[in-house]
């Protein structure tokens, strides 16, 4: 494991724990060089279907991305980082009980909107935009008429 600081390859592990849901394990290391202390997670690599891209391209599917597109959307709103964690691991769990071997971008940005509508409306309607590439405010005005109009009940909350 490489030092994020210094690059250099050797460190001790000080310390490991099992994350709570027990799927990766969470190292707490220290750089033999420079002493600075970072932690690394291990994660069991199950194969996951190759993602078709709206252009045709296959690719595989990148957590990171997913992850990343999901901590945009929800910005400056009251969702927890371990919350934005569970949804993309939900995801991954459902694609990974899947028999498929491609899914399509679009299953894929249906299913993460599909949850953060139960998460936060905001979220979604942020993700949503660019996602569905909203090309102007009528159509941000359409979304969100529909979040208004339609019954809270069917987007999972109480």
């Amino acid at each position: 494991m490489r030092c994020p600081r210094c690059g250099h390859d050797d460190n001790k592990v000080v310390d490991s724990r099992v994350s709570k849901e027990g799927d990766a394990i969470r190292r707490r290391r220290e750089c033999l060089s420079c002493r600075r202390r970072f932690t690394s997670y291990e994660r069991i690599e199950e194969e996951l279907p190759l993602v078709v891209k709206r252009d045709g391209r296959r690719e595989s599917f990148d957590r990171q991305k997913i992850l990343s597109g999901i901590k945009k959307a929800c910005e400056k709103r009251p969702v927890s980082y371990s919350a934005i964690e569970h949804l993309v691991d939900s995801l991954e769990m459902e694609l990974q009980g899947s028999a498929d071997k491609e899914v399509s971008s679009v299953q894929i940005g249906e299913r993460v909107m599909a949850k953060l509508l139960q998460m936060d409306d905001v979220a979604y309607v942020r993700f949503a935009s660019v996602y569905r590439q909203f090309k102007d405010v009528s159509q941000f005005v359409e979304e969100i008429k529909t979040l208004i109009t339609e019954p809270v009940n069917r987007r999972g909350k109480q």
